[in-house]
């Protein structure tokens, strides 16, 4: 078993057939289709059926994935800090989803690349489940995210909680009953308390998953939204959006999470959190 058969492997289950796999990795179908049966004849094990829709993991192939992709990532990561330049002290794999990069992600970043100028640093942004994966195949070991569950092997550290408030494109827009209103997924915790203060409003029209995606339509079209505050931050200072003060604040909690191992090295992180949240 060696890397490029696993990348072959990796590559194939992502595409979805060994044509478009071979594509991916710029090398012929043959050379794919011989890795592949390198690869199961050391395992013993069929890995994946081809048909004409392309191909499926089998029950060893799916057992086998997981390992493959920690086995890649693991080894991307070891590369990064051998090729660090002279005189650099360390790397960091910062995974990030993508509603907490505006501001938060971006403050994090320049406290830390200004606190530790000798550190190298990679940034993945994601889906909250992007990140809860890139952190348990280690392809991460450093997340910010709305995410509280952890594994044994990680640590988290509760950060300032994100205020969720109702911003409109105009200042008169009615809080209830609005036909304009666009409804930000923001977690359980705000879905109950949200439909708890809004029993009788009914179901809005328009809903995102994305804060930032919704961010990006009210601002084209319209309407009101619960939003981050610190993402609406400028928008609110320009006048172009508009604090509903009189609707219900809510929040969401915001978490720090870490690889143990690598945390044990970073002594960094303890002042950057501070210049942070100070």
């Amino acid at each position: 078993m060696n890397l490029p058969e696993l990348r072959t492997f990796l590559a194939i289950v992502d595409s979805g057939s060994l044509v478009r796999a071979s594509q991916t990795l710029h090398v012929t179908q043959s050379t794919v289709t011989a890795r592949l049966k390198s690869l199961e004849d050391e395992l013993g094990q069929t890995l994946l059926v081809r048909n004409k829709s392309g191909a499926t993991m089998t029950a060893a192939g799916v057992k086998l994935h997981r390992y493959a992709s920690t086995i890649a990532n693991l080894w991307q990561q070891a590369r990064q800090d051998v090729a660090l330049p002279t005189g650099a002290s360390g790397f960091c794999n910062l995974a990030c989803e993508y509603d907490l990069w505006p501001k938060l992600g971006q403050d994090f970043m320049h406290a830390l690349m200004t606190m530790t100028p000798d550190i190298g640093v990679s940034v993945w942004l994601g889906s909250q489940s992007e990140v809860a994966r890139w952190m348990l195949e280690g392809k991460s070991d450093l997340a910010l995210t709305y995410r509280s569950a952890v594994t044994q092997q990680q640590g988290q550290i509760i950060l300032s909680p994100d205020d969720l408030i109702l911003v409109s494109d105009t200042p008169d827009r009615p809080i209830r009953f609005s036909t304009g209103y666009i409804y930000v997924e923001a977690g359980e915790t705000f879905g109950r308390d949200h439909a708890i203060a809004y029993a009788d409003a009914g179901t809005a029209r328009i809903s995102f998953g994305n804060a930032t995606a919704g961010l990006d339509y009210l601002m084209r079209t319209g309407g009101s939204a619960y939003l981050p505050q610190r993402l609406v931050q400028q928008p609110l200072a320009d006048g172009r959006l508009f604090h509903l003060t009189q609707a219900p604040t809510f929040q969401r909690n915001v978490y720090l999470t870490y690889d143990k191992t690598q945390r044990a090295h970073w002594d960094w992180l303890d002042p950057v959190l501070d210049q942070l949240q100070g």
